[in-house]
């Protein structure tokens, strides 16, 4: 997916959730329906501070800070992560755009927006044609997003486009950005949204069984970004309730 309830020593993931919930382990691209109803978006905004584009030099009210989200769902962390980082700032010009894959979950997050202008959301595999990113950018006269978020999102491009669609979606998201926050699934989780789709019948993944790249996710993201893309981690905030790590990274 292009594309994380507080127990912190199990891999609680998205494939490991009740099956009530609309069969949250039918979404092979990460793409559930009702994720924020498990996963909610407090999660991760207790460890995002509050003053992260502050701290990061981003709160000029005369230029436009352009945030993006990628795999953005139904735009409920989206919303509530502009309000965590702009209202409490307030004088801060900044557009956040999210982007998701599914059609369903675009319609959902434009027609509950409560923060229309501001908050936009379109449809868009991250893993395409990237041209609509470039023609926002272009609009506001930027050739890279300030912050780019993504979270929960690694797992389902390198399940599904394999050790090389993983490093090119990491490659994308240093090329649109000057800081980039991240949060990769850890392997075992990988183990579990397999396990999961053999319970429900379906076919395994095309590339699970053929992953070279295993083990600590973090650090071979970190590994990409710093060797080949131009990047630093700069900080490491902590771990989220699903027991995850949000690193930050900037454009070197």
């Amino acid at each position: 997916k292009i594309l994380t309830s507080h127990l912190h020593t199990s891999c609680v993931n998205e494939d490991d959730t009740n099956e009530d919930i609309n069969d949250p382990g039918a979404a092979p691209y990460g793409n559930f329906i009702n994720y924020y109803t498990f996963n909610p978006p407090e999660n991760r905004l207790s460890v995002i501070p509050r003053t992260l584009l502050k701290d990061l030099g981003y709160n000029d009210p005369r230029q436009t800070t352009l945030l993006l989200d990628v795999g953005c769902n139904s735009g409920e962390l989206s919303v509530a992560l502009y309000k965590h980082l702009v209202e409490t700032q307030g004088g801060t010009n900044v557009h956040l755009l999210g982007l998701d894959l599914d059609e369903t979950l675009i319609g959902r997050a434009q027609e509950n927006n409560p923060l229309q202008g501001v908050v936009t959301f379109t449809l868009l595999d991250i893993t395409g044609d990237c041209a609509p990113l470039r023609e926002h950018l272009a609009r506001h006269e930027r050739s890279s997003f300030h912050l780019t978020l993504c979270l929960a999102v690694t797992m389902w491009v390198h399940l599904n486009h394999g050790d090389a669609g993983l490093l090119r979606l990491l490659s994308r998201l240093a090329e649109l950005s000057r800081h980039l926050l991240l949060e990769a699934q850890p392997w075992k989780c990988y183990r579990s949204a397999a396990r999961r789709l053999r319970k429900l019948g379906r076919s395994d993944f095309d590339h699970f069984k053929s992953l070279k790249v295993r083990g600590d996710m973090s650090e071979h993201a970190r590994q990409h970004l710093e060797k080949h893309c131009d990047m630093e981690m700069v900080r490491s905030f902590g771990r989220t309730a699903w027991d995850r790590k949000l690193l930050l990274f900037k454009r070197k």
